[in-house]
């Protein structure tokens, strides 16, 4: 046999073979196999050590035979091919897109700069957040560094004029002004002191949060992607989104990790024991 697939139909027919037998058959066959595989990989690794003292070349040519890159993959002694870095910089951004649009925000590719260096653009509210930057660094980067291992650099490009007005003043993209209305969410006690509690009613996932007396209510989604924050630690005082490891007072609903953020609050009344919020 000189032909790649027909290698492949033979391994095939005797592995269906195999199945068939009863366990104790197979695991002889298993540990042959692996006791075969392991000397030849380790007769090719040796194999190609020389050859690529000698000629790096001729090994370059020998791999480009379809049958000696096929095992070699096998063995993991050769690399499987990738497709273009340009392919690989949008599936990386392709990745990301759907929690920037989620925060009204976007990103686009601006240009590879041989050998290690992408520009991408933020744009929409994602280009005037002041968490921007983060956002760049753990999310953009950090996607495109994953696709892309040779890239060591990723800049943030903006056409606009560096003398706009940025509103620095941050509230959640998810508020929506509607009519509000209280509505009973708890009882003082199912609050945890110094820690959480994750209500969801009226389609609001919230977190209720109590110091003593002091009760305080958020969205429960960090301000920056809009990650669930009912799930990070709570330490202090203070919730860590479990995403980006972006900080929050449960006091205040203050950004510790970006000024200017906060999360968005809904005012909080007792009565009669019972903790209502205003929707």
């Amino acid at each position: 046999m000189t032909n790649l697939e027909e290698y492949i139909r033979e391994i095939d027919r005797f592995e269906a073979i195999v199945s068939e037998w009863d366990e104790s058959q197979r695991c002889v066959v298993v540990g042959l196999k692996t006791a075969i595989e392991a000397l030849h990989k380790a007769a090719l690794t040796n194999l190609i050590k020389s050859v690529k003292q000698e000629s790096i070349s001729a090994l370059r040519q020998a791999v480009d035979d379809e049958i000696v890159y096929a095992v070699l993959l096998y063995h993991d002694l050769v690399k499987p091919p990738q497709p273009p870095i340009l392919q690989r910089i949008q599936t990386a951004l392709d990745e990301v897109r759907p929690g920037l649009k989620s925060h009204n925000g976007d990103v686009e590719f601006v240009a590879y700069k041989p050998p290690d260096i992408v520009e991408v653009r933020l744009i929409g509210t994602c280009s005037s957040c002041p968490a921007s930057t983060l956002t760049l660094s753990h999310g953009v980067e950090q996607a495109i560094k994953k696709y892309c291992p040779e890239i060591t650099t990723v800049n943030a490009v903006n056409d606009h004029s560096s003398a706009e007005t940025v509103n620095t003043s941050f509230t959640s993209p998810f508020f929506s002004p509607k009519a509000t209305v209280w509505v009973k969410v708890a009882t003082v006690e199912q609050i945890p002191n110094s820690d959480i509690l994750t209500v969801n009613i009226a389609r609001h996932s919230l977190i209720l949060s109590r110091d003593g007396g002091n009760i305080t209510c958020y969205k429960n989604t960090c301000s920056h992607l809009a990650t669930p924050l009912d799930i990070g630690q709570v330490k202090n005082g203070i919730i860590t989104c479990p995403a980006h490891e972006f900080q929050y007072s449960l006091a205040t609903g203050e950004c510790l990790t970006v000024p200017g953020m906060s999360l968005q609050s809904y005012p909080v009344k007792v009565r009669d024991n019972q903790v209502f919020v205003q929707l």
